[in-house]
């Protein structure tokens, strides 16, 4: 049997978070970085906790303009900070209300500019082992921010993107550039369904506040489950 885990990222103020969680098996959970407070981390807990979803956390730079989303140069001892403390929110979050938190996904321009800096992965990797080592971390495959996890012993969750461009050299297409976000629905799936062909991925992303994230996640679910996949988390060793 194969499996393949789709995840979405939520909790950041969009009004399809339910539905979303009805689609995916990981979700991604903003925890007071880019967006989100404490009302509605334990919100998104409490939907996915309804839906049987895996419970991560997305943090990411706090920079609410842009939302995440613009490169920033910081003390590496601050990104640690900026992890720790946004994971450990949410994972004490979802410990009061009797789950578990699997895995970290950080956001935007975070989890950008970590997968192509090594002592920024190393940054990052080092707040979320300092929560806790048993988290999965979730990373472009052949990148720093896999390489600083598996270093530090974390397990690894390989992502790909059902609705961003890639360049030719395997990286995200800049969101400046046109046709970075893919919304048009058959585009995203085709991309999506190929990316799994090369089965270099565990997971698929759907931005949760993309317009079209619904019917992408729908049709994306149906596709690969015609073609004999199991939707499911990773399973944590």
């Amino acid at each position: 049997m194969r499996f393949i885990d789709l995840n979405a990222d939520l909790g950041e103020g969009g009004s399809e978070d339910e539905a979303l969680l009805g689609l995916v098996s990981s979700a991604n959970i903003a925890c007071g970085g880019h967006a989100g407070d404490e009302l509605t981390m334990r919100r998104a807990i409490e939907l996915a906790m309804a839906a049987g979803v895996a419970i991560g956390a997305h943090p990411g730079y706090e920079d609410r303009e842009h939302f995440g989303r613009r490169a920033l140069v910081l003390p590496l001892d601050q990104v640690t900070g900026l992890v720790r403390r946004q994971v450990g929110k949410l994972s004490a979050l979802a410990a009061e209300a009797g789950a578990r938190l699997n895995h970290v996904k950080p956001h935007g321009s975070l989890y950008n500019q970590a997968d192509r800096d090594a002592a920024l992965a190393a940054a990052v990797v080092e707040g979320i082992v300092s929560i806790s080592p048993e988290l999965t971390l979730y990373a472009p495959p052949a990148g720093q921010l896999a390489a600083a996890g598996r270093a530090a012993g974390l397990a690894i969750c390989a992502e790909g993107f059902a609705d961003r461009r890639y360049l030719e050299n395997g990286s995200l297409m800049p969101r400046a550039e046109p046709g970075a976000v893919i919304a048009n629905v058959a585009d995203a799936v085709a991309q999506a369904v190929a990316i799994v062909s090369n089965g270099k991925v565990d997971s698929l992303c759907v931005h949760g506040d993309g317009p079209t994230a619904v019917e992408i996640l729908r049709n994306l679910r149906a596709a690969l489950e015609a073609d004999g996949l199991t939707i499911r988390s990773q399973p944590r060793d």
